[in-house]
Parts: structure tokens; C-alpha cells; sequence
């Protein structure tokens, strides 16, 4: 962004942000400007409504977006993606907050400048991209979507196997040898730091929802399910966490340490997580005492 200029919507993940950089460009080019002008811009009585947005002590509504835009002086396209980043940031659900990033995936704009963040993205966010990985690394495998969406489990289409293939392709993560057999790489993946955690949630919720399939899909032979429910202390919670990333890591020593070629691809999913309120006890104490009385 040159120093006069004011800058470009579709370089941001982060509306507040954006705002920030947007108000310290006009107050370069105006020092006159100030949050009140901009106030009366949106038609809004509060003179640190834009500071208040920018520092999160308040979110914009429906009816204050479109003057927002239009005070930034937004074209259509650009009001629009400007939208979906507001969704992005304030979305109460998963599912909404998958709707605003694909909105902003849609953009030509948004694609040319954050390319590969978001191919790591969709990566995370659609479990047979990372099972495609593993699968690249069997002797057997061939990258074509044919065969792909025949060998997965549960099979996914055609369509889907090739833009997988073209999103491990983008990342580097699938690299052709120079006897054309396509091969697996270990490459980092990147990921927007602003949907970082929609995109690691996303992850785990897929291949939690394969899990509960797997149920009925799998012989018991072909699969394994092992649970515990026990009451523990919080203090224990950390050691918990850290037993679980031991495991996660002897497994890997074990598959990366045997000297047999793979010939099928296995999600192992190690987790935890409350069936109980902290203080539920002592809450439930309370209500029944209240009760009584």
C-alpha cells in the first residue's frame, strides 16, 4: 500500500483491523479527520463508535454495515466482501462461520492475494484432502480422481477427488518425480492466523463425524474403540493433555518405524472432553437446597 493510498479490502481477514488501517491512511491524507467525522458519516450518535469497533468493545450490526461501507467508500464487490468478513468475526456457529469463508474464498481478489493460506484452508477443512496425503504414499496409489473416490472410505465423487488432488498439488504436499510417479511431500501447512481455529475445528469435526460411521461401517476386526468416563480433578487435566500427546507420538514412531510398505490409510483420534459443569456439584447442592426451603 503506498502512503497516500487507502487500503485494499480484499488483503484482510480481519475487519477491525482493516478499519484501523483504513482510518490511520485517511488520517495521513486528512489530519483533520477524526472518529467523530466518521461517526456522523455512518449516522451514529456516539463520536467513538469506530474506535469502539476497531478495539472490539462493540460489533457492528445488520442495519450499520452498509453505512459503514458506504462511508468507506466500498464498491459493491468489495461492500460485499467486506460483509463477509464481518460474518467471519462475529458469527455465533461453525456452520456460519463457514458460510462467511466461503464467501471470501470466492473472491478472484481474495484468491490472487492469499492463494495458498486459503489451499491450507481446505485443506484442514475437508478430511479426505489429508487421508489423499497418506494415500499418495502407498505403493498402489495413483493419482487419479477415478481411483481416489473408489478407495476412500466412505467414498467421496470424482469432482471432489480432483480438486483434492489439485489443492495438494498447489501446496506442494503432492510433487511428480521425474519418472512421473506423484509423490507425498512434508510441507507445512498454512493457515490464515485470523480462521486458524475454524479451520482446526473444522478438521475434527469431520473425522469425528467419520468416526461415528465407522461404527456400522467397520467389521469390529477392521476398527477400534476403546473409552473411559471417570471423574478427575482439574489439576490432572494438563497431565491428561500431555499422556494423549505421548501417545499421539509413540503411535507415529511405530508407523514411521516399520519397515513394511503401507497398504491402507487409518485415522486414529485420541481426545477428551467434559461431561460435567466444573462446579456441577456444588451447583446441583445449591438447587436442591434452594428447593427445600
Amino acid at each position: 500500500m503506498q502512503p497516500d493510498s487507502l487500503p485494499v479490502v480484499f488483503g484482510y481477514l480481519d475487519y477491525r483491523t482493516y478499519l484501523r488501517d483504513w482510518f490511520d491512511a485517511k488520517k495521513g491524507r486528512n489530519p483533520r479527520f477524526s472518529h467523530r467525522a466518521f461517526s456522523r458519516r455512518t449516522g451514529q450518535r456516539s463520536p467513538s463508535f469506530l474506535a469502539d469497533v476497531i478495539k472490539g468493545r462493540r460489533n457492528l450490526t445488520e442495519d450499520a454495515i452498509p453505512k459503514v461501507c458506504v462511508a468507506l467508500g466500498l464498491e459493491k464487490e468489495e461492500a460485499s466482501f467486506f460483509d463477509a468478513l464481518v460474518q467471519l468475526d462475529q458469527a455465533g456457529s461453525t456452520r456460519e462461520k463457514n458460510n462467511a469463508w466461503a464467501r471470501l474464498a470466492a473472491s478472484q481478489h481474495f484468491r490472487e492475494a492469499r492463494r495458498l493460506e486459503g489451499e491450507g484452508f481446505r485443506y484442514l477443512s475437508h478430511w479426505y484432502i489429508p487421508a489423499i496425503r497418506e494415500l499418495a504414499a502407498l505403493p498402489a496409489f495413483r493419482a487419479e480422481p477415478d481411483w481416489i473416490a473408489g478407495v476412500l472410505c466412505p467414498a467421496i465423487s470424482v469432482s471432489e477427488a480432483s480438486a483434492a488432488l489439485e489443492c495438494l498439488k498447489e501446496l506442494g504436499m503432492l510433487v511428480q518425480a521425474e519418472d512421473g510417479v506423484w509423490e507425498p511431500r512434508e510441507v507445512r501447512v498454512t493457515t490464515p492466523h485470523e480462521v486458524a481455529k475454524l479451520a482446526v475445528q473444522n478438521y475434527h469435526e469431520g473425522m469425528l463425524g467419520l468416526a461415528l460411521g465407522a461404527i456400522d461401517r467397520f467389521p469390529a476386526d477392521e476398527r477400534h474403540f476403546r473409552a473411559i468416563t471417570a471423574h478427575v480433578p482439574q489439576s490432572l487435566i494438563p497431565t491428561l493433555k500431555s499422556e494423549l500427546n505421548s501417545m499421539c507420538d509413540r503411535l507415529l514412531e511405530l508407523v514411521d518405524g516399520t519397515p513394511e510398505a503401507g497398504d491402507e490409510v487409518v485415522q486414529v483420534h485420541l481426545h477428551f472432553f467434559p461431561l460435567s459443569a466444573t462446579a456441577g456439584v456444588t451447583t446441583a447442592a445449591k438447587s436442591r437446597k434452594e428447593m427445600s426451603k
